[in-house]
């Protein structure tokens, strides 16, 4: 290599420095960590103690955790597909530059600006089974956040609503990016807007969903915040999210080794439906626009 090979290649690396920095601390050595709390047992006062597959038996073992799957994975179910076809449905109606929509751009997305903590509390203000203003509005009592059969799509219905207004965000820049003589030359072959929308949007907003669904489904299995606030995985922990039993355990029952465990198996989890998700999509994508 040349000298200014050398060169070229030591600024890049030294560009790279700061963000390679970043990537080490604050991902690459928290996840070694964690998995190195899941071989020990510590209270978080006490002494760090080895105990190798103990920690991972007792939670892969564990009902409670099973639970918090299953529950986990009904939330994302509801979550996901019912908060990426409302954005695009508003993404839809807002592309078509009807009045008002720079208003509702920006109302849209307030609430996914905002603290989740401070919306949740909002929400358990409004669903409040006495004095709360869907009680008082319907004119008699409805136990929202204490109903087992109701809890989870209650709080599930809070942050599809907090989070339908990124969603559209996204898909609205991918609608705008859409070269107008695609919708054009489809008009005068004479496609109606539906097949248009179905035909030449959808198809080319792939990448938009590809984002939306990786991002909704990570997003969707790490809620703690609104769980917490609302119900704190209650009723009959019917809204005992996996975010919410690692806090338990790590918090509740001192059990840092167990809680680091989940925290894993949720990493695991969450990856491999990425990669899932990467692999259908991959063959479907196409950026090329020419």
């Amino acid at each position: 290599m040349t000298d200014a090979g050398r060169r070229s290649t030591g600024l890049a690396y030294a560009l790279l420095a700061p963000s390679l920095f970043g990537v080490v601390a604050f991902l690459l050595l928290p996840i070694l960590v964690v998995v190195w709390l899941s071989l020990h047992r510590w209270d978080l006062l006490g002494p760090i103690e080895y105990v190798g597959g103990a920690n991972w038996r007792s939670v892969l073992s564990d009902s409670a955790f099973g639970n918090s799957l299953l529950v986990t994975l009904m939330f994302v179910a509801i979550v996901v597909p019912t908060q990426t076809v409302l954005g695009l449905v508003i993404a839809a109606l807002l592309a078509r530059g009807l009045p008002g929509s720079g208003l509702f751009r920006t109302l849209y997305v307030l609430p996914w600006i905002c603290v989740p903590l401070a919306i949740a509390v909002m929400w358990r203000w409004i669903l409040a089974p006495t004095d709360g203003a869907v009680s008082t509005l319907l004119g008699h009592r409805i136990e929202w956040l204490t109903d087992p059969g109701l809890a989870l799509p209650v709080v599930s219905a809070v942050v599809v609503w907090a989070n339908v207004g990124y969603v559209a965000l996204f898909f609205l820049a991918g609608i705008l990016a859409i070269p107008t003589d695609v919708h054009s030359a489809a008009r005068i072959d004479g496609a109606t807007a539906w097949q248009r929308f179905w035909r030449i949007t959808l198809p080319m907003l792939r990448p938009t969903t590809f984002f939306v669904l990786v991002t909704g489904v990570i997003s969707a299995a790490q809620v703690f915040d609104t769980v917490y606030a609302l119900t704190g995985g209650g009723p009959e922990n019917h809204t005992d999210l996996i975010a919410h039993r690692i806090y338990a355990e790590a918090f509740g029952a001192a059990a840092i080794g167990r809680a680091a465990v989940m925290a894993v198996v949720l990493f695991v989890i969450l990856v491999g439906v990425t990669i899932a998700q990467h692999l259908y999509f991959r063959r479907r994508i196409s950026y090329d626009l020419t």
